[in-house]
């Protein structure tokens, strides 16, 4: 079984899908390390060279089709748009089971991180003035993304819960879902 995770920057998908990925003895790939190794080039290198994100996620869907149809069984975290246009046409074609995880804004504003250009992680504390600007700018994702996460099949809100708790509860909404949806 493929399971796709979605949601905003920050929310944990990396590291909740690895977990699951080692719960459900499956491979895992984050598909933003996966669009880097393909092209040779960092993610905003490489959305600066395309023209719109249309056409940026256009060209990395390649990406996406090959993992999941070279992987029956496996765990891909997306990036936020995972849901959408050239993303969602991918996910339509091979069965996946869609996996939108949530999380209070606060709670996404204390595991932000930031990255250069070439996506090398910057040390960065944030200031008590700066906080407030950041939690706007998260919760403004959140409204932004979550009409296209609606497409999910399972919902996963994982505030308060820890990784392993995070993973352990998608398995078993997955889980779930599979048996009252037997084609995913």
């Amino acid at each position: 079984m493929r399971v796709l995770l979605v949601g905003v920057g920050c929310v944990g998908k990396t590291t909740i899908g690895a977990a699951l990925a080692r719960r459900l003895g499956v491979p895992f790939f984050d598909l933003d390390a996966e669009i880097e190794r393909h092209f040779g080039l960092s993610i905003e290198r490489l959305q600066a060279r395309c023209m719109t994100g249309y056409s940026y996620r256009k060209e990395c869907s390649v990406v996406l089709e090959r993992i999941v149809a070279d992987n029956p069984d496996c765990v891909v975290a997306t990036g936020p748009s995972g849901l959408r246009d050239a993303y969602l046409r991918v996910v339509r074609k091979l069965p996946c089971v869609t996996v939108a995880i949530h999380d209070r804004p606060e709670n996404i504003l204390e595991r932000i991180t930031f990255y250069d250009v070439d996506s090398k992680l910057i040390d960065t504390r944030l200031s008590d003035d700066q906080k407030p600007l950041y939690l706007r700018e998260i919760k403004k994702d959140i409204s932004y993304f979550n009409r296209s996460y609606r497409r999910a099949d399972v919902h996963a809100d994982v505030a308060g819960l820890g990784v392993e708790a995070s993973a352990e509860l998608i398995e078993t909404l997955v889980a779930e879902h599979c048996r009252d949806e037997p084609n995913p």
